[in-house]
C-alpha cells in the first residue's frame, strides 16, 4: 500500500542559500559602510600628542648654523718662490706686525739681485768718469778761450794804434791791413771758441741727464729686487694668530703658494649657512638671536655670499652688542634667524600632521575631549615652533598634533584611556 510522502516546506539547500545570501549582502553593507559616511577608529590618548590653540606673540624665522671665525683673515701666499730655509715661529703663535715668520731661499733671485746692482755700480762709475771728463774738458776749453781773449786785446790794441798812425800818415796801408785782420782773426776766432765751449756744456748735460736717468731707472729695478729678495724673509703683515701654517724645512715652495693664514683676533664673525629657498627673503641688516651661557646674544647679517653649492649659501654676521666671554674661533653656534617682525597671532603647535594632511585640515577635539574630529583649516606664516592660523581654529581649541600616518581617512577618532 501506497504511503503518502508529506513536502517540506523548508528544505536545508533552500535554507542554506538564503543563509548564504544574507552573510553577502551583510559583508556587502559591512564594507560599504567602512569606506563611506562617517567612519570612525578608536586611538589610545597615551599615544597622541593633544595640543591647544592659543593667541600670542608669532614671530617668523629659520634656524641656522654658524661657525664663529676671526673678524678677519688675512692668508699667507709666497710672492716669490724657493726653498724653506728656515722656520722662525709655529703654527698657533700670537705675532707682531713684521714679525718673521719663515725664511725661503732662492739661488736665482739672489743672483739676479747681485747682476743688478753691479749694473747700476758700473752706470754710477761710468757717469762719474763722464763728470770728470766733461770737467776736464771745461778747463780745458776754458783756458783756450783765455788765451784768445788775450790775444784779441793783443790784436785789437795794434790794430788801434796802427789806424791811428795811418790816419796820420805815418805807417804804410800794408802794415795797417795786416794789424786790421789779425784783429778781425781773433775777434771770429773767439766767437767760434766760445760757441764750441756753450755746445761742448750742452751736449755733456745732456749725456750726464740721460746716463742720470738710466741709473734712476736701474736703481727703481734695483729696489724691485731687493724688495722680492726681501720677500723670500716672510713677515706677519699685522698682528694676530698664525693658524694653518704648510711649511716644512727643505720644503719647496712656489709663487703663490699658500703657506698659512692670519687671524685678527681684535673682534669675530659668525659665517652660516642657509638653504636657497630662502634667498630671496635675507637681505643686510637681519637678525638672529643665539643662547650662550644662559644668555642670549644678537647677531646682524653684514654680508651676504650669493653663491649656491649644495643647495645652500653663506652670509657673514656680526654682533651687534656684547659679545659673549669664552666664545672661541671655530665654535659651532645655533642661531634663529628673523624674517618678521613680532605679531600676535593665533598659534598652533608644530607636529607630525602636517606630513599627511599638508596644513589643508586637522582632528579637533570635541569639548568632553572623547573624540575628535575633521575640520577644514588654513595656515599662513611658520616657524620651527609654531603655525600661524588664518582660519578654522580659534584660542582654546585642542587638536590632535601627531602624526596621522595610522588613520587612514577615518572621519572621527574615538580617544579611549588606556588606564
Amino acid at each position: 500500500m501506497d504511503r503518502v510522502i508529506e513536502k517540506k516546506k523548508w528544505p536545508p539547500k533552500k535554507i542554506m542559500t538564503y543563509v548564504g545570501v544574507a552573510l553577502l549582502v551583510t559583508l556587502i553593507l559591512a564594507s560599504y559602510f567602512s569606506t563611506n559616511g562617517n567612519s570612525k577608529l578608536n586611538v589610545d590618548e597615551q599615544k597622541i600628542t593633544i595640543s591647544e590653540i592659543r593667541k600670542g606673540s608669532f614671530q617668523e624665522f629659520i634656524p641656522i648654523n654658524g661657525v664663529v671665525m676671526p673678524i678677519k683673515t688675512i692668508y699667507l701666499d709666497a710672492i716669490e718662490g724657493g726653498r724653506v730655509e728656515d722656520l722662525f715661529v709655529e703654527d698657533g703663535a700670537m705675532l707682531e706686525k713684521d714679525q718673521p715668520i719663515m725664511k725661503l731661499a732662492n739661488t736665482d733671485l739672489e743672483l739676479d739681485l747681485a747682476n743688478r746692482e753691479t749694473a747700476v755700480f758700473d752706470l754710477i762709475t761710468n757717469m762719474q768718469r763722464l763728470r770728470s771728463e766733461a770737467e776736464q774738458n771745461s778747463i780745458r776749453q776754458l783756458n783756450q778761450l783765455a788765451e784768445v781773449d788775450n790775444a784779441l786785446a793783443e790784436a785789437e790794441r795794434l790794430y788801434t794804434m796802427n789806424k791811428k798812425l795811418f790816419d796820420e800818415k805815418v805807417i804804410a796801408e800794408q802794415e795797417y791791413k795786416s794789424s786790421k785782420n789779425m784783429y778781425d782773426f781773433q775777434v771770429r776766432r773767439k766767437k767760434l771758441t766760445e760757441q764750441t765751449l756753450r755746445n761742448d756744456s750742452v751736449s755733456t748735460k745732456q749725456r750726464l741727464r740721460q746716463m742720470q736717468e738710466s741709473v734712476d731707472r736701474t736703481q727703481v729695478a734695483l729696489n724691485l729686487m731687493r724688495k722680492k729678495a726681501d720677500d723670500l724673509t716672510v713677515k706677519a703683515p699685522v698682528a694676530g694668530q698664525l693658524t694653518s701654517l704648510n711649511a716644512e724645512i727643505g720644503e719647496s715652495k712656489t709663487r703663490g703658494q699658500r703657506l698659512g693664514q692670519l687671524d685678527v683676533l681684535s673682534g669675530f664673525k659668525v659665517r652660516a649657512d642657509i638653504d636657497e629657498h630662502y634667498i630671496s627673503r635675507i637681505f643686510a641688516g637681519l637678525k638672529g638671536m643665539f643662547t650662550f651661557a644662559g644668555k642670549d646674544y644678537e647677531l646682524s647679517i653684514k654680508k651676504i655670499y650669493t653663491q649656491v653649492t649644495d643647495g645652500r649659501f653663506q652670509v657673514d654676521m656680526e654682533f651687534t652688542g656684547e659679545v659673549p666671554n669664552g666664545i672661541r674661533r671655530g665654535q659651532t653656534l645655533q642661531i634663529r634667524l628673523a624674517l618678521s617682525d613680532q605679531t600676535q597671532a593665533v598659534l598652533l603647535p608644530r607636529g607630525g600632521f602636517y606630513q599627511q594632511t599638508g596644513g589643508n585640515w586637522i582632528y579637533k577635539l570635541n569639548e568632553a575631549g572623547e573624540s575628535a574630529t575633521k575640520v577644514d583649516i588654513r595656515l599662513g606664516r611658520q616657524n620651527p615652533e609654531y603655525y600661524e592660523v588664518m582660519e578654522g581654529l580659534q584660542p582654546g581649541d585642542k587638536v590632535v598634533t601627531s602624526s596621522y600616518e595610522n588613520y587612514g581617512d577615518k572621519d572621527e577618532l574615538r580617544i579611549k584611556n588606556s588606564e
